[in-house]
């Protein structure tokens, strides 16, 4: 980012400030995280002509235009300074991103990313222990164990360099963890520096009760991903989307009151991922794998829920369609979004 560049966004970004305050929710820090823009950023990879942004100051601006607060987002390179600089100029927030190390041989590369988040003036970022689905990334209870045992380690690795620099890391719910499991990590390490990034959808891919899992999650919660869900039967088991705000199953409206009540500072990121539905294959037995007593205790009101819940409207699908409408379906899908939460999230 030049500085002629800069100064050519300021106008925008003032407009979307002001548009912020008069929504009354400049209080409120409501913006958009990089996944629910995971389309645009497929594009920026491939190099399609069409991206609207190709990095985190970019992609902050972009943000603003479309109605956000703020973005969550890794800075992908991009100087701390001059991300800094961006966002207090705007008036807006940033929440970074970061790589989790697993053992102390990769401990300076993350206090490394810590710091330059930090100066970029963020202070929670988002993480995750893992980016695959429990049931897909784990064959046996004895690897889910391993897997979690490495969490604890992590988390007793990391949380001095947090403590040392002053930022907050939130643990996603990113289909991994039951609410328990989490809720114990986050009980046994005992830090201000380590939370909880709730997302409300999640879960529902582990056949829990989603708002019971807000409930559960919110004492701990430094981030939030903020989306609505449906679901439809499938042969084995069912379909999981994102769907435009409002339009879904989950009681939001709910959510948002416990989370805002548990944590009045929270920042509240739309993720409205543009794709093609999930498959939760439950009715095989493979999916039960690392926790085989699920199957009695959560199957058949998962089932239930999904019987009680047919979708208001069609999913979004986005296989067999060109890149510029799918590029186009996602910006109306965040749009949407941010209008929805501009609406109904109140200072």
């Amino acid at each position: 980012m030049n500085r002629r560049h800069f100064i050519s966004t300021l106008p925008a970004l003032a407009t979307a400030r002001s548009l912020l305050a008069s929504a009354g929710a400049s209080q409120s820090r409501l913006g958009i995280c990089t996944f629910s823009c995971h389309q645009h950023w497929k594009a920026v990879g491939a190099k399609h002509e069409g991206v609207k942004f190709t990095d985190a100051p970019s992609f902050y601006r972009y943000g603003r235009e479309i109605g956000a607060g703020g973005v969550q987002t890794p800075l992908r390179g991009a100087k701390a300074a001059e991300m800094r600089a961006l966002v207090e100029s705007a008036g807006g927030y940033y929440e970074g991103e970061l790589r989790l190390p697993k053992v102390e041989g990769e401990l300076a590369a993350f206090e490394n990313e810590v710091r330059q988040t930090r100066e970029a003036g963020a202070t929670v970022a988002r993480a995750v222990f893992t980016s695959g689905r429990r049931y897909e990334a784990f064959k046996t209870r004895e690897e889910f164990r391993a897997f979690h045992e490495q969490a604890k380690r992590t988390l007793v690795l990391i949380e001095p360099v947090l403590r040392k620099h002053q930022l907050k890391v939130a643990i996603e719910n990113h289909k991994d963890h039951t609410t328990e499991e989490l809720v114990a990590l986050m009980r046994g390490i005992s830090s201000q520096w380590v939370g909880v990034l709730v997302d409300t959808g999640n879960n529902i891919a582990l056949l829990e009760e989603p708002h019971g899992v807000i409930e559960a999650l919110a004492p701990f919660a430094l981030s939030v991903h903020l989306k609505d869900m449906a679901v439809q039967s499938s042969e084995d088991g069912f379909l999981l989307s994102e769907v435009p705000l409002g339009s879904g199953m989950l009681d939001l409206q709910r959510m948002i009151a416990t989370l805002s009540k548990a944590n009045p500072a929270l920042v509240f990121n739309l993720e409205m991922a543009t794709r093609d539905p999930l498959r939760v294959p439950c009715h095989t037995e493979s999916f039960f794998a690392t926790f085989p007593e699920r199957k009695a205790t959560h199957l058949d009101a998962a089932m239930q829920r999904v019987k009680a819940n047919p979708p208001k409207q069609p999913p979004p699908v986005v296989s067999g369609k060109p890149t510029a409408q799918v590029l186009a379906e996602e910006e109306t899908n965040n749009r949407n979004g941010l209008a929805w939460m501009l609406k109904q999230i109140r200072a």
